[in-house]
């Protein structure tokens, strides 16, 4: 629809993108349905915005005049210095429905044919995985399902600090503090032995000798009793890792680890030595790269142990190298930006080809109301008690509405409905804004919420199991309420959002989009009789449209549906 504005516009001598930049949808339906401001235009045409969306108009009737009357743009106007352009809702609401119904889930999909691997989630070895991961995994999940609705070939792709200091203080603590006690995969019992650690060296600043001393080791691998242990609590953690990222409709199509890169890391940096893109200073070797703003980068320390730094360049290379993408989309936290803006100035420095299809995405903190949570002071909210909370709270509310559901259905019902609420209470948020995450408002069932949507979807399959409704029934379309005209509207934008969500690397224009959806679903649901209407089965289409838009939306969020709420 928004391409057939365009087309009618050409007249202005503006390129199809320029005119798609401009277009807009007035905030009252009143206005039309597409407007575009001939604001810009003013000084190339030496005229005033009124008079210019004055003669627009009466340029473009004529050219509908001359097409004959079935036609999708049905009337143009213009005001204020816009050309209001009105959509013939018949024709549209026959359109979209018709080819919602025939397409299914492949509406809104288009074909690229880009290779992308996106990087995400990212958590370490032997530390906690605690809900401000949870930010980077749904983004990450999000946007790798965007990207293949839209039609790349993507690689999900997680790269793990399985070694270097942190793994040191963990083995240390183990051996000397707590190695009685059995290894094993759970989650609390992995995280409390590295907050262990961190408290123990606080305590007592000798001790990080013999940390640095095991870090040493785990560089040279030469110590075959430290060498088992490490390989085993690394694969424990994996272990632990794998049931959440199950849970959070989550997968991988390969793991990267740093140590895995170590070798190349160092021998890049001897390379960069000879470059003299690096220097060694203090013993330490480093790139400067204040000329460009970005400060120091250290490369390896004095010691010769290596830093993710040099690492970091060392995956950009192997990413490029082994998979042959076309591009590469890193998604971390913003504590991480200057890293990632003196790797790419690096990667340039180095004439890496692939430098400018490297992409880095940063997200803001999650909070929760009583603040921030951190994995080095133990001051955080594991993933796995934070859902146990919450899956309290909502199995509660669950058996108030079906008290003779089994337990089994509830627990089940439960967790859709907290993956819901925590996934959608992040991605509705701009990427880069901070998030103050409140458990309660998440979970509850009607407002800006996941369970809202999983509500509204649930309401749309009662009405159509209620009604019997059979999709292949033939329609036809007398009038349209503003209701319907509404919800239908928004059902023909979903192809358009799904492209600004790509183009942008933006999910939470879906997830906004999902809300706004709902809530027109809601409008139209309480305004217009369904079952038994004398429009029966042109409203069935319209909630059987919505409910399978809606399903598809949520799919691109990780949010799966569930038929009862």
């Amino acid at each position: 629809m928004k391409d057939k504005i365009i087309n009618s516009l050409k007249v202005t001598g503006l390129s199809h993108a320029e005119i798609e930049k401009l277009i807009e949808i007035p905030k009252d339906i009143k206005l039309g349905d597409y407007a575009f401001p001939c604001f810009s235009l003013a000084k190339k045409l030496k005229k005033s915005p009124i008079e210019i969306a004055k003669d627009l108009a009466s340029s473009i009737l004529k050219n509908i005049s001359k097409a004959g009357k079935d036609l999708w743009i049905e009337k143009v106007d213009a005001l204020n210095g816009y050309v209001n352009f009105f959509i013939n809702q018949k024709k549209l609401a026959l359109n979209i429905l018709s080819k919602i119904e025939k397409e299914k889930e492949e509406y809104g999909k288009s074909k690229t044919k880009r290779k992308t691997m996106i990087e995400f989630s990212d958590p370490n070895t032997h530390k906690a995985f605690h809900i401000g991961h949870v930010r980077g995994t749904s983004f990450g999940e999000s946007l790798a399902r965007i990207l293949e609705f839209s039609g790349d070939n993507v690689i999900r792709a997680n790269y793990s600090g399985d070694t270097g200091m942190h793994v040191a203080k963990w083995i240390w603590c183990y051996q000397k503090y707590h190695f009685a006690e059995e290894l094993n995969d759970n989650e609390s019992w992995i995280a409390g032995i590295y907050v262990d650690a961190v408290k123990r060296l606080s305590k007592n600043e000798s001790f990080q000798e013999e940390v640095n001393k095991i870090n040493r080791k785990l560089s040279n691998k030469k110590d075959k009793q430290i060498n088992k242990l490490w390989k085993k609590t690394k694969e424990l953690s994996i272990k632990s890792w794998e049931r959440i990222y199950h849970e959070l409709n989550t997968k991988f199509d390969v793991y990267f680890f740093e140590s895995e890169v170590e070798e190349r890391g160092k021998e890049i940096v001897s390379e960069l030595i000879k470059k003299k893109i690096a220097e060694i200073s203090d013993e330490a070797v480093i790139a400067r790269l204040d000329n460009y703003g970005l400060g120091v980068w250290v490369l390896l320390r004095k010691d010769k142990t290596i830093l993710y730094s040099a690492k970091d360049l060392a995956l950009a290379e192997k990413k490029f190298k082994d998979f042959k993408i076309n591009y590469s989309i890193v998604e971390t936290g913003s504590e991480q930006d200057l890293h990632f803006r003196q790797l790419i100035k690096t990667l340039e420095l180095m004439n890496f080809k692939h430098f400018r299809d490297y992409k880095h995405l940063s997200h803001g903190l999650v909070k929760l109301p009583w603040g921030k949570m951190s994995s080095r002071t133990g001051d955080n909210v594991l993933y796995s008690d934070f859902r146990d909370k919450m899956i309290k709270i909502t199995s509660k509310e669950i058996e108030k509405r079906f008290p003779k559901l089994e337990s089994t259905r509830i627990s089940e019902r439960a967790l859709a409905i907290f993956i819901s609420a925590l996934k959608y209470g992040i991605l509705k948020q701009d990427l880069n804004k901070n998030i103050v995450f409140n458990p309660e408002k998440s979970i509850s069932f009607e407002g800006d919420t996941g369970p809202y949507l999983l509500y509204s979807y649930a309401r749309a399959l009662r009405i159509l199991e209620k009604a019997e409704y059979k999709k292949q029934k033939k329609f036809s379309v007398s009038n349209v309420s503003e209701e319907e005209k509404k919800l239908i509207g928004l059902l023909a934008s979903f192809p358009n959002i799904v492209k600004n969500s790509y183009e942008n690397l933006a999910p939470n224009l879906i997830a906004n989009y999902s809300y706004d959806l709902a809530k027109s679903f809601s409008e139209f649901y309480h305004s217009c009789i369904v079952i038994g209407a004398e429009k029966e089965q042109f409203r069935l289409k319209i909630v059987d449209s919505f409910s399978q838009v809606m399903k598809s939306a949520l799919f691109l969020l990780g949010i799966s549906v569930i038929p009862e709420m």
